[in-house]
């Protein structure tokens, strides 16, 4: 049997609180914008960010957000707005200053972007054009600051989906041995 095609499941995980002042999580639809190596863009809701040696957010495998944010080196208090509007007291001002504003990427269709790996996704044209604006405006959901999006699958689901399967499986296999054996017979008798 071949595998007939896959399915991505682009429904909202729970979200999970991690305490991070790093860690984003989108409370409805839309992408994190990323540049991959070359330049092109991808699109994410892996919201795992960290602070580059250079000082801009990237991503766990290194892909900085588009647009940059840098956060200075020795900033403290790290804030970032459900709009994406990102925050941080540095060294000689009292007052928070603004870095920068993470955009959210929507699109058409979601389900055209073309899977890339390690939940990275690319634009199609099947998917339509990334249309990029600010969290929580046209559609777009908002970013939580300090959650991770978790899982969307339904463990208990899938694992009932893959025992009936299997024993549909084991019925024909059954099946294919019990004719196999009346066809033998048969020849033995003739």
């Amino acid at each position: 049997m071949a595998l007939q095609a896959t399915t991505r499941i682009d429904t909202q995980g729970t979200l999970q609180t991690t305490g991070n002042a790093l860690d984003m999580a989108l409370d409805g639809d839309g992408f994190f914008q990323v540049t991959m190596p070359g330049g092109q863009l991808g699109y994410t809701r892996a919201g795992n960010f960290s602070r580059s040696a250079e000082g801009t957010l990237v991503t766990a495998q290194g892909y900085a957000l588009n647009p940059a944010i840098t956060i200075p080196e020795g900033a403290s208090a790290i804030t970032v707005a459900q709009d994406g509007t990102v925050s941080a007291t540095v060294a000689g001002s009292a007052e928070p200053t603004a870095l920068g504003q993470i955009t959210i990427a929507s699109f058409a269709n979601p389900g055209g972007l073309r899977s890339m790996g390690d939940n990275f996704l690319q634009e199609t044209a099947a998917s339509g054009a990334a249309q990029v604006g600010v969290a929580g405006e046209l559609g777009r959901g908002n970013i939580r600051q300090g959650y991770l999006e978790g899982s969307n699958v339904n463990v208990v689901e899938e694992l009932v989906d893959m025992i009936e399967t299997q024993r549909a499986y084991e019925i024909n296999s059954k099946m294919i041995s019990a004719v196999d054996e009346m066809l033998q017979n048969a020849n033995q008798t003739l």
